[in-house]
């Protein structure tokens, strides 16, 4: 019965239809598969534990010792046999050693780089996940536009034919009509290899393929990035970026570690103390002079590096170079994050300004196609008008989701840079996606684009 029940059921769950992927769900999917964001978070394990190995230099040492002799001597004034035992606990404490200290701080350093990494990787992962995404969306919508032309081009040439065996046009016209509607051709089965190639870009951060992916409502709100100021845009991500977070504290850490080299010169102190017991056995005459006991000890060292071969001063001279290196890589992050961001609020302002002038265009070739459409019904416009009219209207719509698209992943890039981007930006957008939002498909089916140009009421 139980067995039947589970059939049942699945075939109860491959009777539902396929609903579309939404875009928090291929996030989720992807923050269980992506590689990368596994390495970084490993890296960042690692660190922390390196932390508490340097750490360990600075803690007590403690070990245990035992030690067994058979000792065998033949002279004339001792002639004897006897065997000895040793055994104790032994304790270091150092009590100043600066490389270990200076050492210690950069381990610490490096474990917030790479904290700063992991975040980083964290955002990374938000912004590869919603590129891919709408990138299908955006070759879906390019396969659309390719076969709308396609089919306008086909019908062209197929008049041209007409027109040629008829005897109104030269050959050469039919030739030129072929060689437009292969190159459309060619054009259709590009755009379908694309929308191929950025489905696997997104399987490979999922996993898994999706065929269908909920799409940007009509009433996406194009908003303007807030603050309207790319000099406060530019603060907090000199403030916040995490690449400039990670190679902060890489100066930190080389600085520490420019410290520790020039501790070389330093003396160390440490604290030792011992407690064993020394046991001897067979020795008759040995055993008399010499009872068993116990020895406890407890001391200073104190150890001053005189000269190490000029080991010590090539490693500061080494670490002041990589404290340069350091120094100068921050400077270039800083810049790079601070063109970066001015560049991409320019961008998203300039995504708005294009929407905004392609979404009027829309309206424009719309009316022009509704035009040309009653012309031929009147008999004053030929179908190679209206399928031109068709084509130019196609272009439009896919240009006008370009541009929402663009909008979308600039916006997320914008506030990667500032340092902002989280998890609950995706959600926010995908409170604006649906299912029965397919792109410039269900536009054009809304303005009826996809009916036969040549039907007459």
């Amino acid at each position: 019965m139980n067995k039947r029940l589970m059939s049942g059921l699945i075939g109860l769950m491959a009777a539902q239809p396929v609903l579309a992927m939404d875009l928090v769900e291929t996030y989720n999917k992807a923050l269980t598969y992506d590689s990368g964001l596994a390495a970084a978070k490993a890296t960042f394990e690692a660190q922390k534990a390196a932390v508490d190995v340097s750490k360990s230099a600075l803690l007590p040492q403690i070990g245990a010792s035992a030690e067994a002799q058979h000792i065998d001597v033949d002279g004339d004034a001792q002639d004897e046999s006897y065997k000895s035992y040793n055994y104790g606990v032994n304790l270091t404490q150092p009590l100043f050693r600066a490389d270990a200290w200076f050492r210690y701080d950069a381990s610490k350093f490096q474990t917030k780089s790479a904290e700063a990494q992991y975040n980083l990787a964290q955002q990374q992962l938000i912004l590869d996940v919603a590129t891919a995404y709408f990138n299908v969306l955006r070759a879906q919508d390019t396969v659309t536009t390719a076969k709308a032309t396609e089919a306008a081009i086909k019908r062209q040439y197929e008049q041209a034919q007409q027109q040629y065996d008829v005897g109104l046009i030269a050959i050469t016209a039919v030739y030129e009509a072929r060689a437009s509607y292969d190159d459309s051709r060619s054009q259709r089965i590009a755009a379908e290899n694309q929308l191929n190639v950025a489905r696997e870009r997104l399987a490979r951060l999922t996993g898994e393929y999706a065929d269908d992916l909920e799409n940007l409502r009509r009433n996406f709100p194009l908003d303007r990035p807030s603050p309207m100021d790319p000099s406060a845009w530019e603060t907090t991500a000199l403030a916040q970026n995490w690449s400039i977070q990670s190679a902060l504290y890489q100066l930190d850490a080389s600085q520490s570690n420019l410290k520790e080299a020039k501790a070389g010169h330093y003396p160390t102190l440490d604290l030792n103390a011992s407690y064993g017991k020394t046991r001897i056995e067979d020795g008759s005459a040995l055993a008399a002079s010499r009872a068993d006991g116990t020895q406890g000890v407890i001391g200073l060292t104190l150890n001053v590096p005189l000269y190490s071969g000029g080991g010590t001063q090539a490693g500061v001279r080494q670490q002041r170079s990589l404290v340069t290196v350091a120094e100068e890589q921050l400077n270039t992050t800083r810049r790079d994050v601070r063109v970066n961001t001015r560049s991409l609020f320019l961008t998203v302002n300039n995504n708005i300004a294009t929407a905004s002038a392609l979404e009027q265009t829309i309206v424009s070739r719309r009316s022009a196609l509704d035009a040309t459409r009653a012309g031929y019904e009147v008999g004053t416009r030929n179908i190679v008008e209206v399928l031109d009219a068709e084509r130019a209207y196609y272009v439009s719509l896919r240009d006008f989701a370009n541009a929402r698209y663009d909008y979308v992943v600039n916006t997320l890039q914008l506030k990667q840079a500032a340092g902002t981007l989280s998890p609950q930006d995706l959600i926010d957008l995908n409170n604006w996606l649906s299912e029965t939002a397919p792109g410039i498909e269900a536009i054009a089916n809304e303005s009826k684009v996809l009916d036969d140009p040549t039907e007459k009421p």
